[in-house]
């Protein structure tokens, strides 16, 4: 009879792996106790525990800047559930990052409008500029460059995100002087939303604290003309 050695899950090799070097497997006890407190204020907002775990998962990536083995095992003991169970959702949503990320985190959306206006040339040109490959870091730990899937900001492709926040209309050339002001130190404000912030306060923001910031909430405005023109077109009107 011939033996098969039949491996299961992911090879070592690839990037999906959510056990990376140095990531902590459990936390000190005062950031367990911290964590908890945060996640008795999100548990107790759901009449079932378990559906907190997406925020919860954005609590622990906001301590460590990606899903690791003590984040997934704070949330699966918060919340009753298997390590195995909050990993599936962990990696089934691409916010949730696997591996160690920037203080921004950059993506360029290469989805069929943004791609066919430049979205793949602003891609390459960002990777090129700083000289990293998609999905890497750079070695002052300032960006990490992404593909992303459609934002739902077709009409004003091709856009770029940092840490969630529009920037749009972009060219390689604006792109890579928008990774340079992160680098610096000196971060541009969005096209439209709210001030940019870290990559871990975001997170935490994500997982459904205030942002205290003073006019950070109110930073959203209402549509622009690209926006209020498909509107226009999509009810009838004179002149759209």
């Amino acid at each position: 009879m011939t033996s098969v050695d039949l491996q299961l899950g992911a090879r070592p090799t690839e990037k999906v792996q959510l056990y990376k070097p140095g990531a902590p497997l459990t936390y000190p006890d005062d950031v367990a106790a911290r964590l908890a407190a945060d996640a008795a204020v999100l548990v107790a907002r759901y009449p079932e525990a378990r559906s907190a775990l997406l925020p919860l998962l954005h609590l622990v990536q906001s301590e460590d800047g990606y899903i690791t083995p003590a984040g997934i095992e704070f949330c699966a003991s918060t919340l009753a559930l298997t390590a195995a169970e909050v990993t599936a959702v962990a990696t089934f949503y691409s916010m949730y990052r696997r591996g160690p990320t920037g203080e921004y985190l950059v993506g360029v959306c290469t989805t069929t409008l943004c791609a066919v206006l430049g979205g793949d040339e602003i891609l390459a040109s960002l990777c090129d500029h700083l000289g990293i490959e998609p999905g890497g870091t750079t070695a002052d730990g300032k960006v990490t460059v992404e593909h992303v899937e459609c934002n739902a900001a077709c009409d004003y492709a091709p856009v770029v995100m940092v840490n969630w926040e529009f920037f749009d209309d972009q060219t390689p050339q604006r792109a890579r002087d928008l990774v340079d002001a992160l680098r610096s130190g000196s971060p541009p404000a969005p096209t439209r939303g709210a001030p940019l912030c870290g990559f871990r306060e975001t997170a935490r923001l994500l997982a459904g604290f205030d942002d205290e910031r003073p006019g950070a909430v109110d930073a959203s405005g209402a549509g622009g003309e690209p926006t209020m023109a498909g509107l226009r077109l999509a009810r009838g009107e004179a002149g759209s």
